[in-house]
This record gives structure tokens, C-alpha cells and sequence, in this order.
């Protein structure tokens, strides 16, 4: 595949050339109140090289993206054989190719709660896959297919990306196969909420990348590509009230992506690096209140949990409360301002840095405020509970 630079320039390249065409564009012309008889446009090589490049990409990815569809039983829990009221609930997705053994990534939501799960290849071929590991607290799961396969995707980094740079999405929208949406990335290092736990707390997805490239229903568990066609991140989620696409989607980045997937295929699950708090950003009121400069960032312990590596650590949580503008807010805990050197300006950024980083078992450094003074506190990190 040919590799070009600095892509995200190519739409402003394209705009000024068309603004420097003239009519010269007309060859012929029978008169000012007629239509012209024969036209050329010429085409800008801004134009002509994004077009190619953008087909290149869908030549050599499409083949490694698959559509899944879900079949869930919604019946009786016990069966009666041949009972007329079996009823079955289907759902679609999309999938990617992830190495020659047979393995395909997806969304846990795409596969969660299926009965049986089919994989259409772009070729029109079928077959029955079966679910190797799931992790909802990142939406990522992998399925398998007993046929060898050709075409695994490759995957880039996300931790490299800018927003401008261009997005290319393909996956299943609406079940339409091998569709190919492309935009720009929007945002990045933003949050979306993991799988709803009704017992215990819920967590968030870190590091997302937002898109305008569409994203519609059938979408999920597809690909996001960079320019290199590489997989950048998995098409997950949707800002929308319509329920279809309003220029706001969200991705799983591929730093992650890298992180859960092995795990996922060696034992079926993935173990969450864990430090047992509750956290919120300080923002200036919470600071002053402290007895801190309005200025001061980072994020403030307001609850640490029993049993967690926080509380073996003894980090200490926030157990004042004051008014501030009429509403009450809990203060006075430790504000967390470094992960092993890296500044935490904001719940946010710890959150992100512990994703990324974090190994259960590993022992991290965090640098903390307590009554005015800057201290370091060794954690060492333990695995996530299983809700």
C-alpha cells in the first residue's frame, strides 16, 4: 500500500485548487441560455491522490473486517421440544481478523448473551464462530472460526494520533456489508461508560478516540483505520439522540486493543490493573476550599474502598464536606498529582495512565498532596473485581 503524509492537509489542498478553476473547464458552450454541449473538469491531484489512497486502503483492510450476526434464545428457559413458542432475538456486527488462527475481534456487546454467533467473510462465505473471552469493563471480545484465515488486520498506535489526522471506518452499518465511511479524528483521551454493573461500581472506557467519520447501528467492533491502514481503534459507540449517526462517534484505541486481546485468546479474560478509589478532578472551588492556589489540578480521593491496594497503601480519603455555591462537596482526601512521575492533572488522567499502564502485581509510585505536604506512596496494584 502506498503510505502518504500529511493527509489531513489534503481536503484544504483540494479547496484551493478548486478555487482556481476557471472557465477553461468548458470546452464548448452553444450559447449563454443554453446548456453546455461537452464539459471536462479537471480533476485536482489533491483529489486524485486522496481517491486512490482511499481505495487502496479499502482493497487491502476490507477482506480482514467480517459481519456477525446473534442469535439469541428468548424462550422458555426450559424447552419443550418442538414447542411452537420458541422465540429468538437477533442482533448484527462487525468483527475484524486478527491473526491465521482463526481469531476475529469484536465488541462484547455485539456477542454478550448470544446462543449462537455466525461470521459472514466479504466474500459472502459463512460460518459458525464460537466465543473465546469476553472483558465488558473494555467492550472487547474475541470469537473464533475453525478455517484458517489469510488476512489479519494490522494494528497501529493510538497513542500517536492527532486530532485532524484522517479516519476511515468499515464495518456492517444497518447490516450494509463492507461499507467504508471516512472522516477525521475529532477528540481524544475521552471517557465512555464500561458495562452497567447492578452490583458494585461502574467504570469507565479510557482513552477513546472520537470521530466524525459516521458510525451507525452495525458499525460496532469494526475498524478505524489511519492512514496507513492500520487499526487505530474499534468502532464502539454513538453520541445521538436519533439513534443514528450525528458526527459523534467513539472508538476503543488500539492501546488497549493490544493490551486485552492476548490476554483474551490465552485465558479468556483480562485482568484490570486496580487501585480500589473513587476519584473527581480538583477543579478550583474544590481547591480553595483545601486551602490550595485555584490553579492547583489533580485528582482528589474521595472514597477508598475496603480490601483495595489504596487502603493497604494508606491513602486517604476525603471525609469533610463544605458548601461551595449552595451545593455540598466532599474534600480533605489526597490529591493525587503523579503516576509514577507522569502528572495527573485531572481523574481523567489517572484513570488513562493506570490503562494504559498499569500491570496487576506491578508496584507504581503516586505522588500525593496531604495537608500541605507533596508525598510519594508505593502501590502496588491488584486485579480489578469481577462484578
Amino acid at each position: 500500500m502506498k503510505r502518504y503524509r500529511y493527509l489531513y492537509f489534503l481536503l484544504l489542498i483540494l479547496i484551493l485548487s478548486l478555487a482556481g478553476c476557471t472557465s477553461k473547464g468548458i470546452i464548448t458552450e452553444t450559447s449563454l441560455t443554453s446548456a453546455p454541449t461537452t464539459f471536462q473538469i479537471e480533476v485536482p491531484p489533491a483529489v486524485s491522490s486522496l481517491e486512490e489512497l482511499l481505495e487502496s486502503i479499502y482493497t487491502v483492510v476490507n477482506p480482514s473486517v467480517v459481519s456477525i450476526e446473534i442469535l439469541q434464545d428468548m424462550s422458555n428457559p426450559f424447552p419443550v421440544e418442538n414447542d411452537a413458542t420458541q422465540q429468538y432475538l437477533t442482533g448484527l456486527g462487525s468483527g475484524f481478523i486478527w491473526d491465521t488462527e482463526g481469531h476475529i475481534v469484536t465488541n462484547n456487546h455485539v456477542i454478550e448473551d448470544a446462543d449462537r454467533i455466525s461470521v459472514t467473510f466479504y466474500d459472502g462465505t459463512t460460518v459458525e464462530a464460537t466465543l473465546v473471552g469476553a472483558d465488558p469493563d473494555s467492550d472487547l471480545a474475541v470469537i473464533k472460526v475453525t478455517s484458517a484465515l489469510s488476512q489479519p488486520v494490522m494494528v497501529g498506535d493510538s497513542s500517536r494520533l492527532k486530532v485532524g489526522q484522517l479516519a476511515v471506518a468499515i464495518g456492517n452499518p444497518f447490516g450494509y456489508q463492507n461499507t467504508m465511511t471516512v472522516g477525521f479524528i475529532s477528540g481524544l483521551g475521552r471517557l465512555i461508560p464500561a458495562a452497567d454493573s447492578l452490583s458494585g461500581p461502574n467504570y469507565n472506557i479510557p482513552d477513546i478516540i472520537q470521530t466524525d467519520t459516521s458510525i451507525n447501528p452495525g458499525n460496532s467492533g469494526g475498524v478505524l483505520l489511519d492512514h496507513e491502514g492500520k487499526v487505530i481503534g474499534v468502532t464502539t459507540a454513538i453520541a445521538t439522540e436519533s439513534g443514528s449517526s450525528a458526527g459523534v462517534g467513539f472508538a476503543i484505541p488500539s492501546t488497549i486493543l493490544q493490551k486485552v486481546v492476548p490476554s483474551l485468546i490465552s485465558s479468556g479474560r483480562y485482568e484490570h490493573a486496580w487501585l480500589g478509589i473513587s476519584i473527581r478532578s480538583l477543579d478550583p472551588d474544590l481547591a480553595l476550599a483545601m486551602n490550595f492556589e485555584a490553579g492547583q489540578r489533580g485528582a482528589l480521593v474521595v472514597e477508598v474502598l475496603a480490601g483495595s491496594p489504596a487502603v493497604a497503601a494508606g491513602l486517604l480519603p476525603s471525609e469533610e464536606e463544605v458548601i461551595i455555591n449552595g451545593i455540598p462537596r466532599i474534600v480533605g482526601g489526597d490529591v493525587i498529582i503523579a503516576y509514577d512521575g507522569q502528572t495527573v492533572k485531572s481523574s481523567d488522567d489517572l484513570i488513562t495512565l493506570l490503562a494504559r499502564n498499569g500491570v496487576v502485581g506491578q508496584t507504581v509510585v503516586l505522588t500525593v498532596l496531604r495537608d500541605g505536604e507533596q508525598l510519594d506512596v508505593p502501590v502496588t496494584l491488584g486485579a480489578r473485581p469481577v462484578s
